[in-house]
């Protein structure tokens, strides 16, 4: 997509994909890992670990937000993502997440936060969620028909 179509949230998210990438994550952007919930980005690990990635792109952005503590119970690490001129003592950070700085072409983690082990069941159901996702994204770069 074009860096003019893009909306604030997406660049960061963008940037925040590109970080993690370094790190070999696979990511997933806007994944719903159950109905009423859409995380901004999800990243599967080389270990098999699941970080979900909050973009908050302004202080409005994130005081809107009311959904996000339903992310916890879907990953092992969260994290919100910010740019850097984000005022980052309005993040719950003691709730346990992780701070990454982003903007449109990468970001550095300046936090990881708590680590909550997803439970085994769980954990496959949101890795085969993540393959799935990710196979039809691309099917569907291949064959826009479908």
């Amino acid at each position: 997509m074009p860096d003019d179509l893009l909306m604030p949230g997406q660049r960061i998210a963008r940037g925040v994909c590109r970080l993690l990438r370094s790190h070999d994550f696979a990511c997933l952007d806007e994944v719903v890992p159950k109905p009423g919930l859409r995380v901004d980005v999800m990243a599967l690990g080389p270990k098999g670990e699941i970080w979900v990635v909050e973009c908050k792109s302004c202080r409005a952005d994130f005081q809107s937000d009311r959904k996000w503590q339903g992310y916890l119970e879907w990953c092992d690490r969260f994290f919100w993502a910010v740019p850097p001129d984000f005022p980052t003592e309005i993040l719950p950070l003691d709730s346990g997440a992780g701070l990454i700085l982003a903007d449109d072409y990468g970001g550095e983690i300046v936090g990881h936060g708590a680590e909550t082990p997803l439970p085994g069941a769980r954990r496959k159901a949101m890795t085969l969620k993540f393959a799935r996702m990710a196979a039809l994204r691309q099917q569907g770069l291949r064959d826009p028909g479908l």
